[in-house]
């Protein structure tokens, strides 16, 4: 009699952990939108949800602390005409977050330490350059003041926010709606998923596309699609009989996948959350009420199903703390914030272990909060992987770093906002008086 073999992997028995009533964050009125995206993102000092608002658009920004009921009084970021489709933190200022809005601008925010204590009407800059509404910000991983963002009028602009200009513009490259865009870890290629079932890996300064896969997915919803560490493509999507499926794929041979999986027949889009410290990825979609985790594998069938954590309660979006903002005393490898219609709740994610000392085999060196090139490096084509830091004696925030913009941008376009009420590319908020870079 044959024996099953039972792979061996470290996160094998990772499970999920609710946080406990006090330590959620209560009467938040999450966006009823239905737009696709997550409407939350969070960094080791703010978490941020796209909620409700009468006369325009607006987000909450709250710091991790401030768990509780919150008072119906609490200010919002509320410098947009029209809702709120996308939002996420930068990943070298903690106090600095990009939105974009159905008003078709991006407005890049400063939050101030401790929070906001009044309504955050007026942005840092305004980066106007689509023609309809922006459904995606994403920021360089490596590069500094890197912004991207693409909207419905199936564009795609790379931003350098320093400056205020959009230095790339990938207009003809996708002929209908965006769905999804996503970085290589090292900035140096983007991956897009476009209605018309296509997925592209494209260098983004040139604008050639590097690769192409027409129907990754047989069903006519929408795909999902991330770039791994080592360069392959994992992808969700839905069969024709409407069942959800995963799919892993290598670049260079796109004719089959290196794994496909059917999961279940529920109508939710499939967002995916990949780690490159651990390989794995985590699916969740909105209407669900489960986390499926996968493990990548260099070896035979190279995507392995780990485990699912489910809850009585769908989620209407969720974010991820980045590595530096978990526990690594509880042996934390990730932390989602499940937004429910009122509320948000932290979900951690664990590896059960007996020792508390330091598990250096679940927590490699990960990606620091400083950049490792300069937006004018970055746009000349210079690539680099981000800096990586250890966590070893924990994540020290370091000081909060000043946001600055090019002082030569503000008065010729002062001049002209007052004259002829603005003008395409960027506005300065009543903040500005910048110079140099942050």
């Amino acid at each position: 009699m044959s024996r099953k073999v039972v792979r061996s992997s470290k996160f094998r028995h990772v499970f999920g952990q609710p946080a406990k009533a006090d330590q959620c964050y209560d009467d938040v009125r999450i966006s009823q939108t239905t737009w696709d995206s997550s409407f939350c993102s969070v960094n080791p000092k703010f978490l941020a949800m796209i909620v409700e608002a009468s006369g325009g658009g607006a987000f909450m920004v709250l710091p991790l602390a401030k768990t509780g009921r919150l008072d119906k009084s609490q200010p919002l970021v509320c410098g947009h005409t029209a809702p709120v489709l996308d939002i996420e933190w930068c990943p070298h200022n903690d106090n600095i977050i990009a939105s974009g809005s159905e008003d078709c601008t991006v407005m890049v925010w400063e939050v101030p330490d401790g929070g906001l204590v009044r309504p955050l009407t007026e942005p840092l800059v305004t980066l106007e350059g689509h023609s309809k509404r922006v459904g995606i910000v994403a920021w360089h991983p490596t590069a500094q003041n890197v912004l991207l963002s693409a909207g419905c009028d199936n564009a795609v602009l790379l931003w350098d926010v320093g400056s205020g200009q959009a230095l790339r513009e990938l207009r003809d490259l996708h002929p209908d709606t965006i769905y999804s865009v996503a970085w290589s870890r090292d900035g140096s290629r983007l991956c897009t998923s476009c209605r018309d079932r296509r997925v592209r890996v494209i260098e983004p300064r040139s604008g050639r596309v590097l690769s192409e896969k027409p129907h990754p997915h047989e069903g006519s919803r929408p795909v999902r699609a991330v770039l791994l560490a080592d360069g392959k493509i994992l992808t969700t999507g839905f069969s024709r009989m409407s069942e959800r499926q995963v799919a892993l794929w290598d670049p260079a041979h796109l004719e089959e996948p290196m794994n496909l999986q059917e999961l279940d027949t529920s109508s939710g889009v499939l967002l995916p959350h990949y780690d490159p410290d651990t390989s794995m990825v985590y699916l969740c979609g909105k209407g669900d009420s489960s986390i499926r985790y996968f493990e990548v594998t260099p070896e035979a069938p190279y995507l392995h199903f780990l485990s699912l954590f489910s809850s009585k309660e769908s989620q209407r979006g969720g974010g991820w703390m980045p590595k530096r903002g978990l526990d690594v005393s509880k042996c934390e490898i990730a932390r989602f914030y499940k937004l429910h219609e009122r509320r948000c709740e932290p979900i951690a994610m664990t590896v059960p272990r007996k020792s508390d000392l330091f598990q250096e085999d679940l927590y490699p060196n990960t990606a620091g909060p400083d950049p490792a090139l300069t937006a004018e490096e970055w746009f000349g084509g210079k690539d680099a992987g981000p800096l990586l830091i250890s966590l070893k004696d924990g994540y020290v925030p370091p000081k909060s770093r000043e946001f600055k913009v090019n002082k030569s941008i503000l008065e010729p376009r002062r001049s002209q906002t007052c004259s002829d009420g603005g003008s395409p590319g960027v506005r300065q908020g009543a903040a500005a008086g910048w110079e140099g870079h942050w």
